[in-house]
Parts: structure tokens; C-alpha cells; sequence
């Protein structure tokens, strides 16, 4: 049903003033209508309306009843606030009175304490003047206490001299700080004066503590007692300084003293001035080896008294045993530096690496046992910084490097020495020949990079490198006194003696260099040659094989000059001696190792061939007939057989031979239809493409019957089909020089006018 217009307005003050009560009784007013239309929803249901409105009548009244009881309460607990702030009220209105009578009286009184001005600053000074009593006894006494206090440190009482001290600078500084606050510091100095003596004992006791610390190492074994009295006297002085600086109101003259840090420097001073004169010891290999040996004996020794009988002797938050450990960490640092700025040699270099990298941490000196666990160096940096290692390795390389470059030369000089004996070179059990170079050059640069090894990884890198640089250089010097002796040979080739014999040596030597260079590496995965060292080791190897065949060269060409000829066509003597010379020299290739002795063979034949075919191109000879052409081809057949037979028989296979090409050469001359002589040619060329026309030309003069037509088309065929040389061939013309045509000339020779 709608609300009346006086119901609106006499409910909307009450709603204006609880908008939340609205909001509740809508919403309770909505569940109670869900709720019956949910439970009368069915016919049958409204039998039971009766028991569902008894029941919520009394649920109701239950609520009402509670609410009742608790709005009771709330009012009977503000009832008794209400009378408590009642009775706070009057409280506070009576003391309030009481306080304004009191601020009366005191205003009323207020005049007669001014006259209690003058009774206080009477009684301050009756107090000043009491003191002043009570220390003139000590004042007067002043000057016999310095003497007795100077007796009683010459005696070494030192703990009774250093009361009486206390006493006598207590007594200075409470006068001075009564003149310090009263403003009377023109009185300071008069006080200061009449104690002047205080300065003079000050410093005899401080010169006799500083001399027992400066000899602690040794009292704390002999008399502890005195380096104990001579710590507590300083603890005693610090808490003096530490208790004038926290009051921070007025500082003493002479404070605060800083005994301890004092201490701690007597005590480093000591140390360091113990062991670390760098002047006065001696910097070369055995004297420097005595004085770290020396070294490390004392810090070792001096660091177990620290720890076993110092560390007793004084509080532990001094930390005597680390001030001590970094004190000799410390003056080490300085001291090898000192000693590395003096020019050493190699030997004195290595000791102080080993000694600063290895020595030091080891269980022989810092890592001993009786110093573990408490010292401990980790902590304090290393004893040679990266750079000082790496420019302290740096020299010993450059020291290292000078000794092996005079030993190696040394070495090569005795050498070049033994190429000119009377006898042959030694031998080894297979009969190969040698000498000892290669096992001293090996075995020299060897032991450096195992030494090198005992220090660390970079500088046995470093020694490692300088070595191969050095072999490298060492090979050069080499083939320099290969080229020295060569020359000596062709002065006179009778000396030396032995020069094949010992050019084979050298090769022997030169292929055992080359087998033991890859295990000088410090790494073993890793052992290649490096591609400079093996060069100069190919190249030694190709001097030594040069001198051999120019030495073969030699023997062969008297021999090659007398082909071709009549005489030669007749008969097979000549290449039967040169088969005997071949045949000595192949004999003495056997005293080298196979892969030298094949490659000699191999350039033996190819020098054999190319000189054969140089000297038919010589233009010594021309057929003049068909009979005579069938000659020469017979003989170069035989010769190239016989050749060919010679060298297969000292092991040298058909597929390494040359001698191909004279057997192709042969071709050319026994063709018997010039005109087929392009196609011929053609086949030649492609064979042996560093044939040239003037090769081609000189064979065809050879034959002795090729019309200018033939050869003007062959040489065209030739300009036709250009060849390019594979990578793989052995060049064999490009090596022979063919004699330039004689131009023909009008006028009969003559002198020159």
C-alpha cells in the first residue's frame, strides 16, 4: 500500500537522518516477500501459516529482547564516563589553584635570592682554594717524583716509572684543563714549564719500549716479562688517548701519543731492516741462492716465534701474527723488486721466479706446516705482480736466448771444423752417417724449456718460441757454412777430404732435427712444426741435395761434353762410365735414410737426363743420313735402357724415373715420314709441355732431313696448341738452355781497326 502525504513528511526527517535504515528495512522487506512466495508457493503449504507466524512472532521478541539488554548496557558504561570526567574536572580546577598560590609566593620571595649571589661565588672559591690544598703536597713533590721516576727507569722498573708518570701528567692535565675552561691560558705556560721534566721521561720510556720491541723476536724467547711490561704500558697510554678523545672537551699537550701505531712501526722496521738490505748481498747466481735460502730460513723461524710465543705475549685485537705475515709479504715485494733492477744473469733471474712462484708458497716456507692454518698469504696478493712476472720472464728469455745463440754457434764452429778432417764421418748401427750436432742443438734447447717448465706454463711458452726462433736462425747460420765449405771444395776438391761423406751427414742430421722439433712442444696434442722453422728446414735439406749434385754435376759433365759424336754412336762406353759414377755416388747416398736417398736418386736421374738431353741439343751433330738417324735412335734406346736398368736396380721405380722423355725424344728422331712430324710433336708437347720451339727447332735440326715447310708447320702447330703446366710436374726442358743461331754475317772476320 502507498504511503499517506502526511506519512511522507512525517517520515522524511527521520529517513534524512538514517538513509540506512530505509535501505535495510527494503531490503528485509524484499527476502521476506522471496521467501514466502518460495514457501506458499504450493496450496498445501498454507495449512501451515499459523505455525510459520507463532514462530516468527517469538523469533522476533528474542531479538528485541537482546537488543533491549544491550542498549542497557551501553548506557549504564557512558553514565559512569560522564561521572569520571566529572570528578577529573574538579581535580583539575583545585590544582590549578594550588599552582597560582605557588606562582605568588615565589614572586614574593623572588628578591631575597639575589642577596645568595654573593655566599655562591664565595663557596666556588672556598672550593678552588680547597683543591689547591689538597694538590700542594703533590706540587712540591713534582721535582723528586721526576728524579725518583728517572731512577726507576734506569733500573728497567719500568711499570713503577710509568705509574708515577701517569700520576704526574694526570695532575699537569687536570691543572691545565681548570685553566683551559676558566680562560686563563697565559697561566698554561707556567704550568707547562714547572712540569718541563714530564717531556724528558716521556722519551726515556718511550726509547726503552721502542728498543725491547725492536729486539721482541728475541725477548719473547729469552725474557717475555719485559716485552709483556712494555705492552701493557702501551695499552695503558691508548686508553688515556682513546678516553681525552672521546671527551673531545680538552686535548694535553703531547696527545694523543699513538703508541700502538708506534709499536706496529718499530716492529716493521725491525723486520724489514733485519733481512732486506739489498746492498749488501750479492746479486750473481751462488750469492743470491745464499741470501734466499737465508731468507727463507729467518722468516720461517721468526713467523713460528710469532706464532707460538708472541701471540701470547700481547691482546688479540692487535693481530700480531698477520701485521707480521703482511710486514714480511710486504718488505719481500719491495726487496725483489730492488734486486730485479740490478742487471742478472740468467741463473739469478730463474732463482727469483722459482723462489717468488714456487718456493714461497710452498710447505717449505709460507705453507709450512707449523705456520698452517693462521698464516696465511692467499689473502695478501701475489709476491710478484703479473707484470714483474711477465717482464722478469721477459729477461730471462732475452739471457736464455743469448747463451744458446753463443752455444749454438760454438756448436756449428766445431762443426764446420770436423767437415775438414781425414776421416769419415761417425756412423750409427745402420751405417748411416752423422755427427753429434743435432743431438747437443736438441738436447741444449730442450733442457731450457723443461727448466722453463718448473716455474710456469708462459714462460716454458716463452723459451719454446725464443727456441724455434733460435733453430730457425741456426739453420740459416748452417747453410751459410754449407755454402762456406762448398766454395773451399771448388777451390781445391780435395778438401775436404770427405765433402760428400759429410754432406750426407748433414742431411741425416737435418732429417733428425726435423723428426725432434715437434717434441720440444710443451703441449703433446699439439706438436706440429710451425711453418716458418719447417721451411728453413726444407731448405737446408735443398742445399746440402744441391751440393751433392752439383759435386755429381761435376763428375758427369766431362762425360757429357763428348756426346753426341761419331765416336759415341759407335760404342756404349760413355754412358757405361757415366753409370759407374752414378753408380759410386749411389753407393754413398746409401749412408743417408730412405726418404733422403729416394729423393737423391730421384734428383741424381733427373740431373742425369737433363744433362744427356742438354748435350744432345747442343748442336754438336746432324744426321746426314737415314743410316746414321737409325744410329742415334739405337743408341739413345741402349743408353736410355741402360740408364733406366741402372736406376731401377738402386730402387728407384719406373713412375719416378725422367728417362720417359729421352725414350719420347728417340720417337721424334726415328720417325721416318717428316710430314707426320706435327702430330708427333703434337703428342710430345702435350707429354712434356715445357718443351719450347727452340727445343723443338733443335731437334729437328738433329734429324737432319725437315724441310723449311715441315718446320714452319710444325712450329705453327706449336703456336696453335700452347700448354699450360700442371702442378704436379717435374719441369725437365725449361732447365736446359738451347745455344742462340749464328746470325749470318757478310764481311770476313777480322780485327777491329
Amino acid at each position: 500500500m502507498g504511503m499517506s502525504a502526511e506519512d511522507e513528511r512525517a517520515a522524511s526527517p527521520r529517513d534524512e537522518e538514517w538513509p540506512e535504515a530505509e535501505k535495510a528495512e527494503k531490503l528485509a522487506r524484499g527476502a521476506a516477500l522471496k521467501w514466502a512466495s518460495g514457501v506458499f508457493y504450493c496450496p498445501e503449504k498454507l495449512e501451515g501459516l499459523g505455525q510459520y507466524r507463532s514462530r516468527e512472532m517469538q523469533r522476533n521478541s528474542s531479538i528485541q529482547s537482546r537488543l533491549k539488554s544491550t542498549v542497557q548496557s551501553y548506557l549504564e558504561g557512558v553514565s559512569a564516563g560522564l561521572e569520571q570526567l566529572r570528578s577529573a574536572a574538579q581535580e583539575v580546577q583545585s590544582v590549578c589553584q594550588d599552582l597560582g598560590a605557588a606562582r605568588w609566593a615565589l614572586l614574593d620571595s623572588a628578591d631575597r635570592f639575589q642577596g645568595l649571589q654573593q655566599m655562591r661565588a664565595l663557596m666556588a672559591e672556598h672550593v678552588q682554594l680547597a683543591s689547591v690544598v689538597q694538590v700542594l703536597p703533590q706540587l712540591f713533590s713534582v721535582h723528586e717524583v721526576f728524579s725518583h721516576t728517572l731512577q726507576l727507569l734506569h733500573e728497567q722498573h719500568l711499570l713503577e716509572a710509568h705509574a708515577e708518570l701517569m700520576m704526574m701528567e694526570h695532575l699537569r692535565d687536570d691543572i691545565l684543563s681548570q685553566l683551559h675552561f676558566r680562560g686563563l691560558s697565559s697561566a698554561q705556560a707556567t704550568v707547562l714549564s714547572y712540569f718541563g721534566g714530564l717531556q724528558e721521561l716521556n722519551e726515556s720510556l718511550a726509547k726503552q719500549l721502542w728498543d725491547i720491541v725492536g729486539n721482541s723476536l728475541r725477548l719473547v724467547r729469552e725474557d717475555p716479562v719485559l716485552f709483556v711490561t712494555a705492552v701493557r704500558i702501551i695499552e695503558r697510554e691508548e686508553k688515556i688517548d682513546d678516553a681525552l678523545l672521546l671527551e673531545a672537551t680538552f686535548l694535553p699537550p703531547g696527545r694523543p701519543k699513538g703508541w700502538r701505531q708506534k709499536f706496529y712501526h718499530v716492529l716493521q722496521q725491525t723486520i724489514t731492516g733485519a733481512h732486506f738490505h739489498a746492498a749488501c748481498m750479492d746479486a750473481e747466481g751462488p750469492g743470491l741462492a745464499r741470501h734466499l735460502a737465508a731468507l727463507q730460513k729467518g722468516i720461517v723461524s721468526e713467523l713460528r716465534v710469532v706464532k707460538d710465543l708472541m701471540v701470547q705475549c700481547v691482546p688479540a685485537h692487535y693481530n700480531i701474527l698477520s701485521i707480521c705475515t703482511a710486514t714480511y709479504h710486504q718488505a719481500l715485494t719491495s726487496h725483489l723488486q730492488d734486486i730485479l733492477r740490478e742487471d742478472l744473469d740468467k741463473q739469478a733471474l730463474f732463482l727469483l721466479l722459482e723462489w717468488a712462484l714456487r718456493v714461497y708458497h710452498s710447505p717449505e716456507m709460507m705453507g709450512h706446516p707449523d705456520l698452517l692454518p693462521e698464516v696465511d698469504v692467499s689473502a695478501l696478493g701475489p709476491l710478484m705482480s703479473p707484470e714483474l712476472v711477465d717482464q722478469t720472464e721477459r729477461k730471462y728469455v732475452v739471457k736464455v736466448k743469448a747463451s744458446v745463440l753463443e752455444w749454438m754457434q760454438r756448436t756449428l764452429e766445431v762443426e764446420f771444423k770436423e767437415w775438414f778432417r781425414e776421416e769419415e764421418p761417425e756412423t750409427d748401427h745402420q751405417g748411416f752417417f752423422q755427427s753429434a750436432l743435432p743431438v747437443i742443438v736438441m738436447q741444449m734447447l730442450n733442457e731450457n724449456i723443461q727448466v722453463a717448465a718448473l716455474i710456469t706454463d708462459s714462460l716454458q711458452q716463452k723459451v719454446y718460441n725464443m727456441a724455434l726462433e733460435e733453430l730457425e736462425a741456426f739453420l740459416g747460420r748452417l747453410r751459410e757454412a754449407l755454402v762456406q765449405c762448398g766454395k773451399e771444395h771448388q777451390k781445391d776438391r780435395t778438401i775436404p777430404k770427405y765433402y760428400v761423406s759429410y754432406l750426407l751427414a748433414m742431411l741425416n742430421n737435418n732429417l733428425a732435427l726435423s723428426s725432434s722439433v715437434s717434441s720440444l712442444h710443451p703441449d703433446t696434442a699439439r706438436r706440429e712444426v710451425p711453418t716458418s722453422l719447417q721451411a728453413a728446414l726444407d731448405r737446408t735439406q735443398k742445399k746440402a741435395c744441391q751440393l751433392l749434385l752439383e759435386e755429381l754435376l761435376l763428375d758427369l759433365q766431362p762425360l757429357c761434353l763428348q756426346l753426341p759424336s761419331r765416336k759415341w754412336l759407335s760404342g756404349s762406353q760413355l754412358v757405361n762410365s757415366m753409370c759407374e759414377v752414378i753408380d759410386k755416388y749411389a753407393k754413398d747416398f746409401s749412408h743417408v735414410r730412405k726418404p733422403i736417398f729416394t729423393l737423391l736418386l730421384m734428383e741424381s736421374e733427373l740431373l742425369v737426363v737433363s744433362q744427356y738431353l742438354r748435350a744432345l741439343m747442343q748442336k754438336k751433330m746432324v744426321c746426314k743420313s737415314e743410316e746414321e738417324r737409325g744410329q742415334l735412335c739405337n743408341r739413345l734406346l741402349q743408353d736410355a735402357m741402360q740408364l733406366q736398368e741402372l736406376f731401377c736396380g738402386l730402387g728407384l721405380d719406373r713412375s719416378q724415373q725422367s728417362l720417359e722423355a729421352v725414350f719420347a725424344l728417340r720417337e721424334l728422331i726415328c720417325l721416318k715420314d717428316p710430314a707426320l712430324l706435327s702430330l708427333e710433336v703434337l703428342g710430345f708437347i702435350t707429354k712434356y709441355p715445357d718443351v719450347s720451339d727452340e727445343h723443338i727447332t733443335t731437334l729437328l735440326d738433329l734429324r737432319g732431313d725437315v724441310s723449311r715447310e715441315v718446320r714452319h708447320m710444325v712450329l705453327e702447330m706449336m703456336v696453335q696448341h700452347p700448354q699450360v703446366l700442371p702442378k704436379s710436374y717435374r719441369p725437365i726442358f725449361s732447365t736446359i738452355l738451347v745455344p742462340a743461331p749464328e746470325l749470318p754475317f757478310c764481311l770476313r772476320k777480322g780485327k777491329c781497326a
